[in-house]
């Protein structure tokens, strides 16, 4: 365990950018008491396209300040991230408590009534050893149809969450899927929950739509009860944004995408560690 954590302390949350922001909207549901740090690695973004060995090294350098100031618990709010390092982390840092994103294949499977199931998620989820592992384990009696969305992640960066090229996107994806006799889709990247309100124009609400976040939080929650960590239920929690790409841009989608107005601190990469970039 970090020497610095403690009850108070803060819980670090990370991805690549916004998408994270919806496993950070729903522990903060969960646990307003708790205070909350946030990083976008935006210079980086996405981390879909990028080598998983490459993603492991960046998430080890996030890890490492967000350890630095002091968090008592990191979520790694990335299925990327998570396919590509949370497996290193735990064993990098096996006495500090990691929550990572799985692949949400196991409840789809469960109770998808056609026996079809849609995936989408980036390329290097797909790659990963755990998507194959849950697959492996969940998905031996369901049709899986997987798609990886190209440009969606783009997309919902720059707040475009229901614009003609984003429906587009959704739709290439969504139609085939529709046509084989899909009744449950998966969102395997956290940056895709936040265009759930077009996917079910696109599918009608007859389509199951299953988002990880609240599932997260709550494991979230039983981590830290687990590990002694919960704040004190009477105290309001403090929530702090770091980018290391735009801090303009990102401010003004605080509000869009989570209905927070806030400052974001800026973030700058030297190598292989990360700095807080001072004013």
């Amino acid at each position: 365990m970090n020497k610095k954590s403690s009850a108070a302390s803060p819980i670090g949350i990370f991805d690549s950018g916004v998408g994270g922001l919806t496993v950070f909207r729903a522990v903060r549901d969960l646990l307003p008491q708790e205070d909350l740090l946030y990083i976008a690695d935006q210079a980086k973004v996405p981390y879909g396209n990028r080598p998983l060995q490459e993603v492991q090294s960046l998430a080890e350098g996030v890890t490492s300040y967000l350890m630095d100031q002091g968090a008592k618990l990191i979520v790694i709010a990335c299925n990327t991230a998570s396919a590509a390092a949370l497996k290193h982390l735990r064993a990098l840092y096996p006495d500090f408590p990691f929550v990572g994103m799985e692949p949400a294949v196991k409840p789809a499977a469960e109770q998808t009534l056609s026996g079809k199931v849609g995936v989408l998620a980036t390329p290097s989820t797909f790659q990963g050893e755990l998507y194959a592992s849950v697959v492996e384990r969940f998905a031996q009696d369901v049709q899986l149809f997987q798609n990886t969305c190209p440009g969606l992640v783009q997309q919902i960066e720059k707040g475009y969450l229901n614009t003609p090229k984003t429906r587009r996107i959704l739709e290439e994806a969504l139609d085939p899927m529709m046509k084989e006799g899909v009744d449950t889709l998966v969102m395997g990247c956290t940056h895709f929950p936040f265009v759930i309100p077009l996917i079910r124009q696109i599918t009608g609400e007859d389509v199951r739509v299953i988002d990880p976040a609240p599932a997260v939080a709550r494991q979230v929650k039983r981590v830290l009860d687990g590990w002694g960590l919960l704040a004190e239920r009477k105290r309001a929690g403090k929530s702090v944004f770091l980018t290391s790409g735009d801090v303009g841009e990102m401010a003004f989608l605080l509000p869009k995408l989570i209905g927070t107005k806030a400052e974001v601190g800026q973030l700058r990469w030297d190598n292989d560690t990360l700095f807080l970039r001072k004013i």
